[in-house]
């Protein structure tokens, strides 16, 4: 009934205001699907990379209004120089691969050069060239060079412990290799082959995942029972190979599926004994990985991660005996954000460890006796967290690494850079500027290039020292000037507290260029909460896609990142425990709600949400669990239920074994309480998330008698939908929201295939 009353409310207003008002127009849909071409290239003095020699010389590209400039600086003699005269290589190189190439369009990479600038080599057009400026002269040194590309594989793909190859000892003596499910050693002289394992069985195998110790005296090898197997499958309808549809199938374990049982086992070769493991600390396995050899080949250890990610271990086995002993025992009440937080750095072959753990309610570094496994001490405290360790410096005892939430009256989730001595002294910070940074130190950390921004600032570069962080000079400042003049109009930042009435819950407001604040503008969240991470942006950007796209038809987008989310505190982000339908929505309504009451041309009585993968879990929950406060959502490629879904991520979260909360939490067995305008969006051969949760979703709305929208686009995989998503999505909106018949899109085409990019 609420929701109907605030249908009708907005309907008198676009009355009372007609077409002065008038938003949701062929104009504006013209104006935002030429958006990124129009704020394209108009940020200037703003590089991407930089990049260290290990002579301490670091080049970058800037662009320039002209186009790219190639610069190199010599941080001793506070050089800053052009690597190369731009029209004459534009000119050699027009020449050599006979095209045309613009002096301010040279497109170079891996450039390497000495410092006095005698010879540059670097790749163009997939050749290596070696450029020597002072006599002009260029040549092809080598072809065919790598573009640095690698290909993972599909995410979800079994690991095969059957087919590696045979494994040679450190002294090419033996080959290690299974045959029969069990482990047998060769050797390469006289092809003699023992056998040293007598218990392997097919449905207990040895792995051919093996280790020799590096004094060559001993061999780690595990024995694997299986689990279960269990694959999705989709069809594709229109491939583009041939006529007749294609059936595709993924190995895809899901939340409560049996995983693989490891038990590593120990052999003396020269005793050609087998020295069975215990596995009592270990048997409940999530996962069973990082195996490694001390150096000294006194021990080997692994790492173990318990079902259900509330323990979480380092294990060493002894080289002689087999004993086993516990170095790290990380507990946790809720769950280890094993995925997104766990460091380790074993020091001087294991003797100390560096170890993050959020045991005090933050995460932090701690460094640990290896040997004994007890913490030697904390090295950082305080009520904020470690991002990331970026480099432990052995030689000094130091250690680098990324924290937020230091400074009062900065975004906490703004990155800074500092180190600590192992001692959990002299704590140095490399930032200080109120603005997001990244940091690129040169090969020997005595330097580093901070570059800083914020969604409202452009990029500013500096080169600092390591010695007392104070800048050599700056590399460049960026120009903006040319966006403004197109319109532009900055993200504001916007705080509010958030449930508890206490926490501070950081978002941002995205206004369109025609913005008027005497009009009234519908709110649109883009929601992806996400448990592994924070989500808003916090760098500046001069096109926000999706977002800036759908604000210039006449609405203010808003991103949030809720409780549940995480980079704050322990505390903050548990909201997500075993509660993923939460989706820091508590804090989300008191948040527009605050915007609104600030800015009433927000009309916080008639909201939308979109978006994608996690973040379609979250907008369809928002009409589930939450059409008290939202009315239009869009859901692209959503894991509806948990259960559905991938089994790494879901069940750290979500928690095992399988409960009632994973029913709780799901859309598809809450589907009868969906309020408000639904569209569906789904990739027929979506690999990341199975589709047949979103058909589930559907099956269940229509058991319920509830009206919705669904979108199958042929042949996309894991994605918002692609150009025809984004087209639906903004008509949905438009209609829904504005309640205004979106204009022709063959028109809107017309507009943009003839028009200038």
């Amino acid at each position: 009934m609420e929701s109907f009353v605030k249908k009708i409310s907005v309907f008198f207003i676009l009355i009372k205001f007609g077409t002065s008002f008038a938003q949701g127009t062929l104009a504006e849909y013209k104006k935002a699907i030429s958006l990124d071409s129009l704020f394209r290239d108009k940020v200037t003095n703003s590089p991407k990379n930089f990049h260290w020699q290990e002579n301490n010389l670091l080049w970058y590209v800037n662009n320039t209004p002209e186009g790219k400039e190639y610069l190199w600086v010599n941080p001793s003699e506070k050089t800053h120089e052009k690597c190369f005269d731009h029209t004459v290589l534009a000119k050699l190189l027009s020449e050599k691969f006979e095209k045309d190439i613009e002096a301010d369009h040279i497109d170079i990479s891996e450039l390497e050069f000495d410092a006095d600038m005698e010879e540059l080599q670097f790749i163009f057009e997939e050749k290596k060239v070696s450029y020597r400026p002072k006599n002009q002269r260029l040549a092809i040194v080598g072809a065919n060079a790598s573009d640095g590309k690698r290909d993972w594989g599909y995410w979800g793909r079994r690991f095969d412990e059957t087919n590696n190859p045979p494994v040679m000892s450190p002294d090419s003596t033996m080959l290690a290799f299974i045959k029969n499910h069990n482990l047998y050693i060769k050797n390469t002289s006289t092809d003699e082959e023992t056998r040293l394992s007598y218990d392997g069985a097919p449905g207990f195998f040895y792995s051919t995942y093996i280790k020799w110790s590096p004094d060559g005296k001993k061999i780690m090898a595990y024995k694997v029972r299986p689990g279960d197997e269990r694959k999705i499958y989709f069809v594709e309808s229109s491939p583009e190979e041939q006529f007749q549809p294609k059936l595709q199938s993924r190995d895809y374990l899901k939340p409560g599926d049996e995983l693989p049982f490891k038990s590593p086992q120990l052999f003396l070769v020269g005793e050609k004994k087998h020295i069975q493991v215990p596995t009592k600390e270990f048997s409940h396995q999530f996962g069973l990985n990082n195996i490694e050899w001390r150096e000294d080949s006194s021990a080997f250890t692994f790492e173990y991660n318990q079902r259900g990610h509330q323990a979480y271990k380092v294990i060493a086995v002894d080289a002689i005996t087999g004993a086993v002993k516990i170095l790290v025992n990380e507990v946790g009440k809720t769950f280890i954000d094993y995925s997104s937080k766990k460091y380790r750095y074993d020091i001087d072959d294991g003797k100390e460890i560096i170890w993050t753990s959020e045991r005090d309610g933050w995460n932090h570094i701690y460094l640990y006796d290896g040997e004994t496994g007890k913490v030697k001490r904390q090295l950082t405290k305080g009520d904020w967290v470690v991002r990331n360790v970026i480099h432990v410096d052995e030689e000094n005892r130091e250690v680098y690494f990324t924290a937020s939430g230091m400074d009062k009256g900065q975004d906490p989730y703004f990155l800074h850079y500092l180190k600590i001595g192992f001692d959990g002294r002299n704590l140095t910070r490399f930032t200080k500027e109120n603005g997001n940074h990244q940091v690129t130190f040169s090969k020997d950390y005595e330097y580093y290039v901070d570059q800083y921004s914020k969604v409202d600032a452009p990029p500013v570069s500096l080169l600092k020292s390591s010695k007392n962080a104070k800048t050599l000079m700056q590399l460049q400042k960026a120009d903006h000037s040319a966006l403004l003049e197109e319109g532009w109009i900055a993200p504001e930042v916007f705080m509010a507290k958030g449930r508890d009435g206490v926490t501070d819950i950081w978002g941002i407001i995205i206004r369109p260029t025609s913005f008027d604040p005497n009009k009234t503008y519908p709110v649109i969240e883009y929601i992806y909460a996400g448990p592994h991470s924070s989500f808003v942006p916090k760098d500046f950007r001069s096109y926000y896609w999706s977002m800036s796209s759908l604000a210039e038809l006449g609405f203010i987008v808003v991103q949030i990142d809720g409780m549940g989310t995480s980079n704050r505190s322990k505390a903050f982000h548990d909201v997500c425990w075993k509660n993923l339908k939460d989706g820091g929505f508590p804090d989300r309504k008191i948040w527009i709600s605050e915007a609104a009451k600030k800015y009433p041309y927000m009309d916080a009585e008639n909201v939308g949400i979109f978006g994608t993968s996690a973040g379609g879990q979250n907008a369809a929950a928002a009409l589930v669990f939450n059409s008290d406060f939202y009315d239009v959502a869009v859901s692209s490629c959503g894991c509806h239920d948990n259960r559905m879904d991938k089994i790494w991520w879901n069940e750290q979260f979500m928690g095992y074994p399988i409960g009632p909360h994973y029913e709780a939490c799901s859309n598809v067995e809450n589907a009868g309480q969906m309020g408000g305008d639904l569209m569906l969006i789904l990739g027929e051969v979506d690999d990341n998330v199975d589709p047949a949760s979103t058909m589930q979703f559907a099956n269940a709305l229509i058991k319920a008698n509830k009206d919705f929208e669904l979108v199958t686009i042929p042949g996309m995989g894991h994605s918002s939908g692609g150009d025809f998503g984004e087209r639906k999505r903004k008509d949905f909106f438009v209609k829904h929201l504005m309640n205004v018949d979106p204009p022709s899109w063959e028109e809107i085409y017309n507009y943009k295939n003839n028009s200038k990019p």
